[in-house]
């Protein structure tokens, strides 16, 4: 069948004949032999339709489209020094400015032209990883659906490309990666410009290509997390009043509050709305959330497990030395909820594993086990034999430390172990009702414990005292250790003993799961995340209440441990320290002297994120006024 080959620029009206397919690429090899003689003319003209973009007519769409094949039958003659003016006005051009029939053409052309030469393989990779994004005019027609449908039809294309580019050249996979590196945009670019190109690196990880690229490509992702996790300031998510913020959100019924309607209801909102005008945390928010899309469909094809060993790797080496990184750790978090029972748990075992090497620097011990320990208190889907089997490894190490080392308490020289103890203390702060629940985690865990608080190097006077503090008021409500004085500290919030041992990186006020602050990355991580609001303190009589419909975590795992352990439960191991003649008048003491009462024990708070005068981040600090406790 003919087709019409539609005049080019400078053709006379007689000019215009039907041609065949071959025909018309004939015509175009003549075109492009012309240089070799010195005549430009019709070369010039093939030029000139390439640059044809925007708002062209019918005539002008159905030569730019004819031209296309034409060029894509003709790639043998096209070389590299004589056509350089085609060959960039070719890789210049954007899917994006056309319709299906020329980008089908396009896309066809840069195909050709990669498998023929191996000259043009990195430029037409470039030219199709520049068609990640649109051009700066398009980006707002994204909000609507035909600029939605065009980006679709776009990217579909490229990727088909990519695909057969590398069926026909093999390494064409690892070319693509480097060009896709480099072309990453900066977090300086238009937000939706960077999350585009991050969807198209994900989509690039997901398919066959994937297969020798994906994981580089997913690390880079989590690089550019972090990168954009460290350019948000503590500044703008701290209050004036570091009494409160995060503290008091703590305190609410999270649940309860409407987030479409965004009432003004504490300093948790204030905090939030203080991050809304931050582009970079709100661009970081896109790219979490569209991380965790892309996880979920990891999860739905049946390849999370292989994914999260590279997510394993990333955090590993990126993630777990950030300084105190803020929001990017929840991809870890998010990763382990899809699959508790194996990423969870092989999440928790590297933590556990990174604290108990000695061969690891001290820095990465205390943030693993910083990680762990915020980890296992937050985490909702965590099954209670999952959490009491890591505490036994650290309740472990920490006695073998201790059998070991016979010295006073010395901060400096003991920061891993003073590190493993407050971990201990404050997932129990969290998590205590379990254990005074099951017998024989009582007997396994907290016994052993006991002997490691009651130690010559004092962790409950170097730990941060603001755990401390909540641990003695369960422990005393649970009736579980016998007090001397070697509990007793002097009731601050937080000392000079807990800041030696947390170093200038202040490690021992790091709890890298506290509350997410960033809204859309919120709305996926609440439903697997325990609040304290969530948790029933020992001292607290109001678990016995009926307002237990809310579905209590501290309940589930009970008796999530009591199904998985019921043919080895013993009713031995459940007598009380009353009856075994403990004297609690010791523990009476050490409350006095932290200025706590009684009275004031059952209604004392505890709080998620550690603060301090100097605003660091991710800090308890309970108001010490008298109508507070």
């Amino acid at each position: 069948m003919g087709l019409e080959l539609p005049k080019y620029p400078e053709m006379e009206e007689d000019q215009v004949f039907n041609f065949t397919d071959s025909e018309i690429v004939s015509h175009v090899k003549q075109a492009l032999a012309s240089v070799l003689s010195g005549d430009n003319n019709s070369y010039n003209q093939l030029v000139g339709v390439m640059h044809h973009s925007k708002h062209l007519a019918p005539d002008e769409v159905a030569l730019l489209e004819t031209t296309l094949k034409a060029l894509a039958g003709a790639v043998s003659s096209i070389d590299i020094t004589y056509h350089d003016s085609l060959l960039s006005a070719i890789f210049c051009m954007s899917m994006w400015n056309y319709g299906p029939h020329v980008a089908d053409a396009l896309a066809e052309l840069i195909v050709s032209l990669a498998i023929s030469n191996g000259k043009y393989l990195d430029l037409c990779l470039g030219m199709l990883v520049s068609n990640f994004t649109p051009p700066p005019y398009f980006l707002d027609k994204l909000k609507m659906p035909h600029g939605l449908e065009r980006k679709g039809q776009v990217l579909s294309r490229v990727h088909a490309a990519f695909k057969k580019i590398a069926d026909y050249v093999p390494l064409a996979p690892l070319r693509l990666l480097t060009i896709v590196l480099q072309g990453m945009p900066t977090i300086y670019h238009k937000d939706r410009a960077i999350v585009i190109y991050v969807e198209n690196m994900l989509k690039l990880e997901s398919g066959e290509i994937g297969e020798l690229v994906g994981s580089t490509i997913l690390m880079a992702v989590v690089d550019r997390l972090i990168e954009l996790d460290v350019e948000i300031g503590w500044d703008a998510i701290l209050q004036d009043d570091f009494s409160k913020g995060i503290f008091e959100m703590e305190l609410e019924d999270v649940d309860d509050i409407e987030e479409s309607a965004e009432p003004d209801v504490g300093e948790f909102r204030l905090s939030r709305k203080s991050l809304a005008g931050n582009s970079i945390a709100e661009l970081l928010d896109n790219l979490l959330v569209l991380t965790f899309e892309h996880l979920e469909s990891c999860e739905r094809e049946g390849r999370l497990a292989k994914v999260f060993e590279t997510l394993l790797q990333s955090f590993q080496v990126t993630v777990l030395s950030a300084y105190k990184s803020k929001f990017a750790q929840f991809v870890m978090f998010y990763a382990c909820a899809l699959d508790p029972e194996n990423c969870g748990m092989r999440f928790a075992t590297m933590l556990a594993d990174l604290f108990v090497q000695d061969s690891q620097p001290q820095p990465t011990r205390m943030s693993a086990v910083s990680y762990l320990a915020s980890y296992l208190s937050r985490a909702k889907f965590l099954a209670a034999s999952s959490i009491s089997s890591m505490l036994k490894r650290l309740v472990d190490w920490c006695l073998e430390y201790c059998e070991a080392h016979d010295g006073d308490i010395n901060p400096n020289a003991h920061r891993v172990f003073y590190s493993g103890c407050q971990a201990i203390m404050y997932v129990l702060c969290f998590r205590m009702k379990v254990f005074v629940d099951v017998p024989r985690l009582k007997s396994e865990l907290l016994i052993p414990l006991e002997q490691v608080l009651k130690h010559k190097l004092n962790p409950l006077k170097v730990c941060l005292p603001s755990v401390v503090e909540e641990f003695l008021r369960q422990a005393k409500a649970a009736s579980l250790f016998t007090v001397c004085k070697t509990f007793i500290f002097d009731g601050l919030l937080e000392s000079e003993l807990s800041r030696a041992f947390g170093g200038l990186e202040r490690l021992d006020t790091f709890f890298p799961f506290d509350p997410c602050l960033l809204k859309k990355c919120d709305s996926f991580i609440r439903p697997m995340f325990v609040f304290w609001s969530m948790v029933k303190p020992t001292y607290d009589d109001a678990f016995d209440d009926d307002d237990d419909d809310d579905g209590s975590s501290d309940d589930d795992l009970v008796q999530d441990f009591v199904n998985e352990n019921e043919d080895i439960m013993n009713d031995e191991f459940g007598k009380s320290f009353d009856e075994q003649g403990v004297d609690m008048d010791d523990f009476d003491y050490a409350l006095k002297k932290m200025s706590i009462t009684p009275k004031a024990t059952s209604n004392y708070k505890f709080g998620g994120r550690f603060q301090e005068p100097a605003r660091m981040p991710s800090r308890i600090r309970p108001s010490t006024s008298p109508e507070s406790l």
